[in-house]
Formats: C-alpha cells, structure tokens, sequence
C-alpha cells in the first residue's frame, strides 16, 4: 500500500519531486589505481557468479548483513573492543569487510546486467553505507584494541564526517567523486590488512614502536623523527590529516566549482554544515563529558548502533533531495535526542546532580527505539513511493522481467553463434512498459 500523496509530499516524495526520478542518471568520477586496473576486473569477474534473478538491492543489503554479522561476533567474543579475541575473530572482520566492499560495488554492476536500474539504487546503495559508517568502524576500533578510550570513541565516529561531506558534494554537483587515494578502496584495503595483522600478531602490536615494527634501515636514518611512537599514538592525527587535509578541501572545492559554473551563491552551501555540526558537536559532548558513564560502562557500541541509524536518516535524507531536486534538508527530528542526551550527560555543569548510570542507560536505549521506529517508518515510507510511481520492486526483480532477460540473453547467444532470433512480441512489449528512469552505475 502505498502511502498517501499528503504524507509523501511531507517527505520530498511527491509526484513533482519524483518526476525527476526518470530523467536521473548516476555520475561518479574513481580516480583510484588500485579500483581501476586491479580491482575492476575482480568485480566484473565476480557479479558473473551471481544468479540473474538477484536483485541489486539485495546484493546491497547481504553485504551489509556480513557486518551485521561481524558486529554481533564482536559483542559475544570481544565486547570490551580492547581484547586480544581469538585470531578467527579478527580475520572474520576482515572477510566481512572485504565482502561488504565487492557487494557494494557489483551491485550497479548487477543492475545493468539485469536491466534494472533506477534512482532507487543509488538511494539504497548509499544508505546502507550510511548505516554502516559507525558499524564498520567499530570493527576497526576492535582491530586495533583501542576499547571505548577516547581514541576508540573517535575511530568509530570519525567515518560520518567523510560521507557526510561527500553526500553533501553529491548533492551539489550531482557526481561521486573518489579520488586517487579514497576510503572506499584504499581506506578499506588498509582496514582489512590491519584487522589481518591483528589476527596473525595479536593488537597489542599496534602499541610497538614504529621503528621496531618496519626496521630502521627503512627510514634512510630519519628514523629518530619517529622517536618512541607507536601506530596507536599516531592513529587520531593520521585520520585527521586524512579527512582534512585530503577530502574536506576537494569536497569543497568541486561545490565551489559547480555553484559558480550555475551562478549561484557560494557562502549559503556552508550552512548546510548545520546538521553535521550539531552532530558531531552533541556527540563530543555527551560521550567526553567527565559525567557521563556510557563509555565508563563500555556502550559504545550500543551508541554507535543507535547513531547508525541517526546518521543514515540525516545523509539519506540528502541522497533524497539530490535525486529529487529539492531543498537541502537541514534537520532531522532524530537530531532532537541526541541534544538531549548532551544536556544530560552535563548537568553537573549547570548546577544540577548528574543523572545515575542506569537513567543514562535507560535513555540511550529509549533513544535506539525512537530512532528505530523513525527511521523504517521514513524508508518503507520513501521505498514504497519510489517503487509505486516507478512500477518497480525494491529487492526484487519481477518474473516478467527475468523471463526478458531470459530471452534476451538466448537471442544473444544465437546472434554470437551466427544464428538469429526473433524475440517474441509480448517480451518486447515487456521492456516498452520499464520506466526510461536513469541508469544507477
């Protein structure tokens, strides 16, 4: 059923925004090495090995399963994030990252094999990432065995800034834009390779010092610059200069570029920073205050499930826009909690007594249901809309159009063999009656 046109239009789905969806079509622009001569190959070799009937939604969402999967091993194997865990466990982090990352990427690949491709994809696909920003990353912090210390807290939270910014770029310049050295290629590949290392040496060699770990012929005696560092000292600082140095500036600068090319003002794009600002500001605040008891009581990472779902309504709710052409959404209602959760956690500081750990317990769970609820009320809400006005299914793909592909795929076989076909006319009619909706990858 599909929701009504009052409700829809309240979310940016309505029949005017949604007309939009049919003259959609995806833009990226990969500049990495590594994913165009290495990795393209592994993708296009491996979507061969899926079955014609999978959707390329449901590609999406089994790799987002394999970390849900790695989550849930966490918490029963290493629920401290500190460790050491068994060698399985760190080597299963990587597997299930790595599966993650080829779903993500052959899933567009699908979708032209299949013929079904659509603004919904790009939509699905980059809110399942969005969703897995705090997860993915809470495997990384295990990784490494930095627990719920302060350094923990950051590299768990610290992959929301990189996607939100490059949602917000999407949004202006209507192009993905990943550069030679990016987080979804390299950033994952080095990811893995620690969580491999993890499992073959253990964390704690993460606290060696970096000398010792590579040798000190190899710095060509600027080893002492090094001194006593280990990779967990340097950690915070490397992604630090990584997001700012690196992808902030080009984010910037292809907007700057896009809304002059259009005419347009540049100073008001930065007050679409509000949302992420408060974000990231509530966070800080909550989770550092010397009176709150969450990281004390080691949640992070029921925190970070519930910020999943937080973060993934705010930037999806950016996908949504940029695929519609409409406003920029500056808020979310899921937003509101978070605020409060920063009041709470510092009520010492305005002359009030600090809330027990259990009420502080207690409203974060509180906050994980409303955020829940809110958040598959809004994508049922915005699926069913898409999929209605486009005549298409979400994580399926519709007998009639698999028997098409069917019989496309014997009439290219025949011509390739020399032979001809003629494909039935009630096939054809079949494709006439597909939205002429955009290409996703």
């Amino acid at each position: 059923m599909a929701p009504s046109k009052k409700v829809a239009a309240h979310e940016c789905i309505s029949d005017e925004a949604l007309i939009h969806l049919r003259s959609y079509k995806y833009s990226s622009v990969d500049e990495s090495f590594i994913s165009n001569y290495i990795l393209k190959h592994y993708w296009n070799g491996f979507v061969q090995l899926l079955p014609m009937w999978l959707a390329p939604n449901m590609i999406t969402l089994l790799g987002f399963f394999f970390i849900l999967s790695n989550v849930i091993c966490l918490v029963i194997f290493m629920p401290d994030l500190v460790g050491p865990g068994p060698p399985w466990l760190y080597y299963s982090f990587a597997f299930g990252l790595w599966m993650y990352s080829t779903m993500d990427n052959v899933d567009g690949k699908q979708a032209r094999r299949t013929g079904t491709s659509s603004g919904l994809g790009e939509l699905f696909d980059h809110g399942i990432d969005s969703l897995n920003c705090t997860l993915g990353s809470l495997l990384e912090t295990a990784a490494i065995g930095l627990g719920t210390s302060r350094s923990g807290i950051f590299t768990a939270l610290i992959p929301c800034l990189p996607m939100f910014f490059s949602t917000w770029e999407t949004y202006h310049t209507h192009t993905l834009y990943l550069g030679v050295f990016n987080g979804p290629t390299e950033g994952l590949i080095i990811g893995c390779m620690i969580m491999i290392m993890s499992g073959y040496y253990g964390p704690e060699i993460w606290t060696h010092k970096i000398t010792d770990l590579v040798g000190h012929h190899y710095f060509f005696g600027y080893h002492e610059l090094f001194g006593s560092y280990s990779v967990r000292d340097i950690w915070v600082p490397m992604l630090v200069i990584a997001l700012f140095g690196a992808h902030v500036p080009f984010c910037v600068l292809h907007v700057v570029h896009a809304r002059r090319k259009n005419n347009l003002p540049i100073l008001p794009v930065f007050l679409e920073w509000t949302p992420m600002a408060v974000f990231t500001l509530a966070i800080g605040a909550w989770l550092f205050s010397p009176y709150s008891t969450l990281m004390k009581e080691n949640h992070l990472v029921l925190f970070c499930v519930t910020m999943s779902f937080v973060f993934g309504r705010m930037t999806t709710k950016i996908i949504l826009a940029h695929l519609t052409r409409q406003p920029f959404p500056y808020w979310t209602v899921m937003l509101t909690p978070l605020l409060g959760g920063a009041v709470l956690g510092n009520l010492p500081r305005i002359g009030l007594p600090a809330i027990p750990a259990s009420i502080e317990l207690l409203y974060l769970w509180g906050y994980l249901l409303f955020a829940l609820v809110v958040y598959f009320r809004w994508a049922y809400l915005v699926i069913s809309s898409i999929c209605d006005f486009l005549g298409i299914n979400c994580l399926t793909i519709p007998i009639e159009k698999q028997l098409a592909n069917k019989e496309n795929a014997k009439a290219a076989n025949m011509t390739e063999h020399g032979g001809t076909r003629v494909i039935p006319r009630h096939i054809t009619s079949l494709h006439l009656r597909i939205p002429s909706g955009a290409q996703l990858l």
